[in-house]
């Protein structure tokens, strides 16, 4: 495979896009920073093609990225390979409001192929060529420049071995059958939904100091509040107010902005600034928060009860066991919710109930809760067994 030098100017990038653009697949990898801003800074991008990659320098002066974003977002003939690229996808919304279609997650896929759930690129690579990668420049400072040769090298690494790995693991996948099972997986990812940061779901990674409509107000109005303060100041969350802070803030409102000044893990000027106004302002237009959206206790989902909790229990048994039989990522038949929602009487809308995750274990699993199905120990190992409902007279 040809490795073209660093690419720093538009000319270059478009010609290699544009060659790029008859490619069946390429493989992609970001390197960026985001320890002190908001939005992740992008500080390379990594292409592979059937025989030629390269590294792209979008810092590098007046360099127009355009052509490389057209063919991530519109191009919809060439195949964008990524392994684990959520973050990669994220910076790609970020910069255009989309995210690339079709694509490939060697991670994901690997969940098909008996890999477990999140097998690390370097595992990835080590299992299908037999390369140990250097891990000595993954603490770049890739903002840096210059950058030098071991840290592109190190880089175009990730998108060469790529390239080798996807056509391995697609060939594996059609000799399976497991191809098909992957394409909703892949959709989801493609999701734009997933990248939107929306201000007013910003209070979902924050941990709910309680589930009073009140308090779950307060902490959204603050959630959002703070969002929009990191956005437009290019700032970590967590250098405006810290997760656990906005939580007290939400459980025990202050009545006056002085009170702020009493705060822990606020400084006293918050008493008398003008962020402080801003937070003050969030707090008071809060509105209780709507049963329907308030979060599900942590003890149990709601509708369990006792029983329905050791259904759920025995449908993760199941799901452990389909999943070692079928040696696949147990994520991939099935979630934790759904199996919560199936043991409490819920049988629309799960997609472990449709298709081929119906097929592979969903089948088994409505059996289990409709009596049909138990579990024994034949020779020291755990199988499932058949069994005949007994009508009860």
């Amino acid at each position: 495979m040809h490795i073209h030098p660093l690419i720093t100017d538009s000319a270059t990038l478009h010609n290699l896009c544009t060659r790029l653009a008859d490619a069946d697949f390429v493989t992609v990898d970001t390197e960026f920073m985001r320890e002190s801003t908001f939005w992740p800074q992008l500080c390379l991008i990594q292409i592979a093609g059937n025989d030629e990659a390269a590294a792209i320098d979008p810092l590098a002066p007046g360099i127009d990225l355009a052509p490389l974003l057209e063919l991530m977002v519109d191009n919809e003939d060439v195949l964008k390979v990524f392994h684990a690229g959520g973050q990669d996808l994220e910076i790609i919304y970020n910069l255009t409001g989309k995210t690339p279609h079709p694509l490939f997650d060697t991670q994901v896929a690997a969940m098909a192929l008996g890999q477990g759930d999140q097998i690390g690129y370097s595992n990835l690579v080590d299992s299908w060529l037999g390369v140990s990668i250097d891990k000595g420049a993954r603490f770049t400072d890739w903002a840096r420049r210059p950058l030098d040769d071991r840290q592109i090298e190190y880089a175009i690494g990730d998108v060469t071995h790529l390239a080798a790995i996807f056509p391995k693991m697609l060939a594996r996948l059609k000799k399976t059958g497991r191809g098909g099972w992957l394409d909703q997986e892949m959709e989801r990812l493609a999701d734009p939904a997933n990248y939107a940061n929306d201000p007013d779901e910003a209070w979902h990674r924050i941990r709910a100091p309680s589930r009073k409509p009140e308090v779950m107000g307060r902490l959204k109005a603050l959630a959002r509040w703070r969002e929009l303060e990191a956005r437009s100041k290019d700032l970590p969350r967590g250098r405006i107010v810290k997760d656990e802070t906005l939580a007290d803030l939400a459980g025990h409102a202050p009545r006056r902005q002085a009170d702020l000044a009493k705060v822990r893990g606020l400084s006293a000027n918050w008493g008398i600034n003008d962020i402080g106004a801003r937070l003050m302002a969030a707090l008071e237009a809060a509105q209780p928060m709507g049963a329907d959206e308030l979060p599900a206790r942590d003890d149990r989902k709601p509708g369990l009860g006792k029983d329905g909790a050791l259904v759920a229990d025995l449908l993760k048994l199941l799901l452990k066991i389909k999943a070692r039989d079928l040696d696949v990522a147990p994520r991939l038949l099935a979630r934790g919710d759904e199996l919560d929602a199936l043991a409490a009487g819920t049988r629309d809308g799960l997609a472990m109930l449709e298709g081929w995750r119906f097929d592979q274990f969903g089948r088994d699993a409505l059996d289990l809760v409709d009596g049909r199905l138990g579990f024994a120990v034949k020779g020291g190992k755990l199988k499932m067994t058949r069994a005949e409902v007994l009508e009860t007279p």
